[in-house]
């Protein structure tokens, strides 16, 4: 049986005014997304502005994270290209019990499968224990695993590379391996997933559709109809059509201000698009009132 299951939402970071990450607000966020429904947090996804935070800044909240109520739900993203600033965070990690991460391949520079074995192994050899969900992203990293690629880390290191985040959407339909998850990246793929045997899904949007996500999957388990998923999915297409940290940071910023800070070169929607997409968003009877607790 897959130990990592379930509805997981790549965090929003949250900054203060002066753009520096607000460890007591960014985590208060996390938790407000297990109340709404979701089995657990990803920090430092793409979603969390993982390129751009400091590594301090990262260290920083990972200090913090001993003190949540949820701190069993969480997994560490690390979002840094430098491999010995990736081990030095998942050590610091560890040394606080927290040994699951979201480990994406570094970006910018081109390689293929033989070169990612060689990076997660020299990872695992340094870090030793740990659970790694890979993170195929290929429009952000520049690489896309194959089958193959995910096959053999998986046999390499059955302990350690225990799923994977399927957002370039070549995996979730074809990859089949025992005691492993499977997550894709978007809503739109949650029930098709579910019914191919993926796992649950990580996904950006999960910040605002925890409750509905959290819904289909829990009819799917239960063997229940599906009210939601039409739903659910119209409304993860809605801000498919704008960057989704701008849109998920505008609509959120409804809620409290402190949302309407990002990391340039990230920007919040104008106040065109922004208008546009709650208008949108009102059409499938969704807005800022959906976020209550479950």
């Amino acid at each position: 049986m897959c130990e990592f299951k379930g509805i997981f939402a790549a965090s929003l970071s949250i900054l203060d005014n002066s753009l520096i990450l607000d460890y007591k607000k960014t985590i208060e966020h996390s938790e407000n997304l297990i109340d709404m429904g979701c089995h657990g947090v990803v920090f430092f996804g793409s979603t969390g502005q993982s390129q751009l935070i400091s590594l301090s800044e990262k260290i920083q909240l990972i200090n913090h994270l001993p003190n949540s109520k949820y701190k069993e739900k969480y997994i560490i993203g690390t979002g840094l290209n430098s491999l010995s600033d990736t081990i030095n965070l998942m050590k610091i990690s560890k040394t606080l019990n927290f040994n699951k991460f979201l480990l994406m391949p570094p970006a910018y520079y081109k390689y293929g499968d033989e070169e990612v074995i060689n990076f997660y192994t020299k990872i695992i050899n340094e870090i030793g224990e740990c659970k790694i969900i890979l993170y195929n992203f290929e429009k952000l990293s520049g690489y896309k695993f194959s089958v193959d690629c995910v096959k053999q880390l998986a046999k390499k290191f059955p302990q350690q590379i225990i799923g994977v985040k399927d957002s370039s959407y070549n995996l979730y339909e074809k990859l089949k391996i025992d005691n492993f998850s499977v997550m894709p990246g978007s809503e739109t793929k949650l029930l098709k997933g579910l019914e191919l045997g993926c796992s649950g899904i990580i996904t950006a949007t999960t910040n605002v559709t925890s409750a509905l996500a959290r819904e289909v999957y829990e009819n799917f388990i239960n063997k229940s109809p599906q009210h939601s998923n039409k739903k659910l999915c119209d409304v993860r297409q809605t801000f498919d059509k704008y960057n989704l940290i701008s849109g998920l940071h505008s609509f959120m910023s409804e809620k409290n201000e402190i949302y309407k800070n990002v990391l340039p070169p990230l920007k919040i929607l104008s106040e065109t698009n922004k208008k546009e997409l709650f208008s949108q968003l009102k059409k499938l009877d969704f807005n800022i009132e959906n976020l209550k607790a479950a």
